[in-house]
């Protein structure tokens, strides 16, 4: 056999290996690892890898963490079999490389070092009053002038349901009535509009059609400039003095469109009745607020992962109870759960749940876990999960893990879940960014 033909040979041997070793239950194991990691100071986590081969373990940052007593700096082989316990030892970063053999890439895994995090857990029912920004579109129509001709400026200018109305002419609209004065002012000259829509602004001539029914100048829309509803405090942060709530975005109920917000603001409110879910159609709870409902905060950012906003200096948490550790997504099991909700005028209450799924993630989704309620009292009352009750915390083992997100139309028991981690990100995000 020539030198040529051994070459060939190992290398196919190799490939061979290599690929049996990749896709070998142990290897495939390790590439299943979560590709972020959070841990807080103080706490310990295990990693069972059962694979029969030397693993190496190297980081970027080696006073973070160590690894069953090791440091990073140590360079060690952990042995076959061997679990692994992750001990934070300082608040910090690390990207993570698992190497077969020590040479071998598999995986790389970034780790978060946090100082324990309390929160208190919210679940009392409040009232939301959310002023968007300019005037939002919710329809179109024909306007007929002085001789009966029907026309469509909107339509004409490639407007459309969803767009946001921001500037008349380079003067920033403050809501619908003043949207409807500027164009009055302009009479039929051509004005120019700044749209928002989506992510992209841009701009467009539209010229008003004096209506023959009263002589004011139309644009042929239908626009909103605020809207309110109920939902459920999520958590209150006293550190920041910073709260979160929902879980899920709040949206035009015409359009579907995430409503972007002037100002806004929540309210102490109170359920007044409930209408029980039942498959196909789901309940809701009933509330009261008005302008006497005492305001507690004010909303900062409407987000697809909930509302969020700062406590006014007033609002006293003790309402809520004691703050509680949260539990970051990679702790939390399947089984038994608490909620926390408002469904009477007695105020907060626990409720049974079962987490049955969790879908581990790498990116912020409303839909984090599959919940059910468990709970005879609640499942009389309520039938499971009713609109008004997002936002409710889930508490498993004391410690905070998430909040309600949506209901399963075809099975109100059910219903989704957000992480804890994903609604703290975007109320921390979200507060840097208005200090």
């Amino acid at each position: 056999m020539t030198k040529s033909t051994v070459r060939k040979v190992c290398g196919i041997v190799l490939a061979l290996l290599f690929l049996l070793l990749n896709y070998s239950p142990y290897v495939q194991g390790i590439k299943r690892l979560p590709k972020q990691l959070h841990i807080f100071l103080g706490d310990t986590k295990t990693i069972e890898f059962h694979l029969p081969l030397p693993i190496k373990i190297e980081g970027d940052n080696i006073n973070v963490l160590k690894f069953n007593g090791n440091s990073l700096k140590d360079q060690y082989i952990y042995e076959p079999g061997e679990s692994l316990f992750i001990e934070p030892i300082n608040q910090g970063d690390v990207s993570l490389d698992f190497k077969l053999f020590g040479l071998i890439p598999i995986k790389r895994m970034q780790v978060k070092v946090d100082p324990p995090k309390k929160l208190y857990p919210g679940g009392s029912c409040i009232g939301v009053s959310l002023y968007t920004k300019g005037a939002l579109l919710v329809g179109i129509s024909e306007v007929y002038d002085k001789e009966g001709v029907g026309h469509n400026p909107a339509l004409d200018a490639g407007l459309r349901p969803g767009d946001i109305i921001d500037k008349v002419n380079g003067i920033q609209v403050k809501n619908a009535q003043h949207l409807s004065d500027l164009v009055n002012i302009a009479k039929q000259q051509g004005l120019e509009l700044e749209i928002i829509r989506g992510n992209h602004i841009f701009k467009t001539i539209i010229v008003p059609i004096e209506d023959y029914h009263d002589g004011k100048y139309r644009l042929g829309i239908w626009v909103r400039d605020s809207t309110a509803g109920v939902g459920t405090l999520t958590f209150y942060d006293a550190e920041k003095n910073n709260f979160g709530a929902l879980g899920h975005a709040i949206t035009d109920v015409d359009t579907g469109t995430l409503l972007s917000i002037k100002n806004g603001e929540i309210m102490e409110s109170k359920i007044i009745d409930i209408k029980q879910g039942e498959k196909g159609n789901p309940g809701e709870l009933k509330a009261a607020f008005t302008n006497k409902q005492k305001v507690i905060g004010d909303i900062l950012k409407n987000t697809h992962f909930g509302i969020y906003g700062k406590m006014n200096k007033d609002f006293d948490p003790s309402v809520l109870g004691e703050p509680i550790p949260i539990c970051y997504q990679h702790d939390v099991k399947l089984g038994p759960a608490k909620i926390l909700s408002t469904i009477d005028e007695e105020g907060i209450k626990e409720f049974d749940v079962e987490i049955q799924k969790i879908n581990y993630q790498d990116r912020a989704s409303a839909k984090g876990m599959v919940i059910e309620i468990k709970d005879p009292l609640l499942l009389e009352r309520t039938g499971g999960i009713v609109q008004g009750m997002s936002g409710s915390p889930i508490i498993q083992d004391g410690k905070l893990v998430g909040a309600i997100t949506h209901v399963f139309v075809n099975d109100p028991k059910k219903g989704y879940g957000i992480f804890i981690e994903w609604m703290l990100d975007e109320a921390n995000k979200i507060i840097d960014q208005n200090n």
